[in-house]
């Protein structure tokens, strides 16, 4: 403050750098100072990707980009896309529409049942469904039945949507429910059916909220490793990794900015069409759809559909917890260290990611400039770009500028953690912040509070609601990230994907049991305490 001042009463200064000067908050200037150390971090993965695909000759590096391997990778990541975006539509819009718009039974219930697939992670389902259903599989063993293989892209292409058609049906429900359905009875009144009524207004309406939930199951289904990794399906995330394995680190780095190009257009696309949300106003309610007969049917889908992503994955793992045929492996038998080592992890995590969200949502917050809109959505990138490329990038990174912290520690795997999930404790302390009025921070300074004691007494209890649900993602996300785990794992600490990772390598399903149902446990359980938090915008 005192250099502020002095350079304020410079004689040399001019008048209007002086009005300018003087109208600058030392604090919020500080803030901005600090977010744009925080976004330059977190983006500088990006630059040591970018930086070893320069060191690629042109001529080796164009003959790699349009491989016929490349092209038949890239065709493959497009259909598993497509695909599961287009089930995933197929699956969550009816779910939705029958538990908003008619008079099924007991829907609140049913909403639960259609969200919990959230919980498990994609590749524990694939590898409960592998073990059950593949070549050489339960299912072959012991009733010598012979069923569709599910395996390489198309089971992909399954077992991803099973547990993505949420994010359609969350965001098409939330359209619904906000919607005016008078329009619908209007409609009705001029005899529409049910079906035209809906495809004339319905329809045009919860669009946008059916493109939102698309394009995120879209974004998942490309940048999805586990699934696709154990399914064998060769797409661009397990063929990063089998790259970067096989040392060929030029082909993964371009793999890796191709898919980084896919993932751009995605996002431009979401931009777009957010662009043309629009509301419906009012939420007024209206007449329901009778289902009649149909209710019974309605009831039987959505249960297949719960059976299916959550009682037979957790069957499955809990029957192998009984079972000890086989050679007995050591080095793949579950200890309770394992666990330990996940939940430290994801703590260092969430409280770093908290650390690093406070200055840039307070910032953004608080001031309302094109330089915090950037510095905000500049955190946004590692959330957008697949973990598979974060992890490659900072395995450039540690190898060969920092080589003491690579593998040899925690942080780079943690730093890894926050570059990926920092977004979700931007986005619930933000929200925090914008709740706090002004007027609490004024009363607290006319009674001779200065900034820091008004933030720790007024500000920080208010936003710690919102503190805590960011950690709370940051923790929940973190348990199941499997590439960067796997890419950056530091030697000797296994964790719980780590271990479940091993028993597939190993075909030794059993010895995952433990390990996947502690995650599907905990995810539980952190979903649980989400959803508990009051007083935060957690969407």
């Amino acid at each position: 403050m005192r250099a502020l001042d002095s350079l304020l009463g410079h004689p040399r200064v001019p008048d209007r750098l002086e009005r300018r000067l003087r109208g600058v908050d030392p604090w919020l200037a500080l803030l901005a100072v600090l977010s744009a150390i925080l976004a330059l971090l977190i983006v500088s993965p990006m630059f040591w990707l970018l930086w070893q695909a320069s060191t690629v000759e042109v001529s080796r590096a164009l003959d790699l980009m349009f491989s016929s391997v490349t092209a038949r990778i890239t065709l493959n990541s497009l259909i598993l896309m497509v695909s599961v975006t287009a089930l995933s539509i197929l699956i969550g819009v009816p779910l939705a529409l029958l538990t908003t718009r008619t008079d099924l039974p007991y829907p609140r219930f049913w909403t639960i049942v259609a969200t919990l697939p959230l919980v498990i992670p994609s590749y524990i389902g694939a590898i409960a469904f592998v073990s059950m259903f593949g070549s050489g599989g339960e299912v072959d063993s012991l009733f010598g039945v012979t069923l569709p293989r599910v395996h390489g892209l198309w089971g992909a292409v399954f077992i991803i949507t099973l547990y993505t058609y949420p994010y359609v049906f969350l965001t098409t429900r939330a359209a619904l429910v906000s919607m005016d359905s008078s329009l619908v009875d209007a409609a009705r009144t001029l005899n529409h059916g049910p079906f035209r009524s809906f495809r004339r207004i319905t329809l045009p309406i919860i669009r946008p909220g059916i493109a939102a939930g698309a394009l995120l199951a879209a974004l998942y289904a490309v940048s999805d490793f586990g699934t696709p990794a154990f399914m064998q399906a060769n797409v661009f995330t397990s063929r990063i990794y089998g790259e970067f394995n096989d040392f060929a680190v030029d082909y993964a780095a371009l793999l890796a900015l191709q898919l980084v190009a896919i993932v751009a257009v995605i996002l431009v696309i979401e931009a777009g069409i957010g662009q043309d949300d629009e509301t419906s106003g009012g939420g007024e309610s209206g007449s329901t759809i009778r289902l009649g007969y149909w209710k019974w049917p309605a009831m039987g889908a959505i249960a297949t559909v719960g059976i299916v992503t959550l009682v037979v994955p957790i069957v499955i793992f809990t029957t192998w917890l009984f079972r000890s045929e086989g050679d007995r492996i050591p080095a793949l038998e579950f200890q309770a260290e394992v666990a330990v080592n996940s939940v430290y992890l994801a703590l260092l995590a969430a409280a770093v990611a908290c650390a690093f969200a406070l200055p840039i949502a307070y910032y953004s917050a608080r001031k309302n400039s094109l330089v915090s809109r950037i510095l905000e959505r500049a955190t946004y990138i590692g959330f957008a770009v697949p973990g598979v490329v974060i992890g490659l990038a900072l395995v450039f990174l540690g190898t060969q500028t920092l080589p003491s912290i690579y593998r040899e520690g925690v942080w780079l795997l943690v730093f890894g953690y926050v570059v990926r999930f920092l977004p979700q404790a931007v986005g619930t302390v933000r929200s925090s912040v914008l709740q706090v009025e002004e007027a609490e921070i004024e009363a607290a300074r006319t009674l001779n509070a200065g900034r820091i004691e008004t933030f720790r007494r007024v500000t920080l209890p208010l936003i710690a609601p919102g503190m805590v649900a960011g950690a709370v993602l940051v923790f929940l996300t973190t348990m199941k990230e499997l590439p960067m785990t796997l890419m950056l794992q530091p030697i000797g600490m296994d964790t719980l994907v780590i271990k479940v990772w091993q028993a597939h390598g190993a075909l030794a399903y059993r010895y995952a049991a433990v390990p996947a149902l502690l995650l599907v446990l905990i995810s539980g359980v952190t979903m649980l305490v989400l959803l508990r938090q009051e007083g935060s915008n957690v969407s």
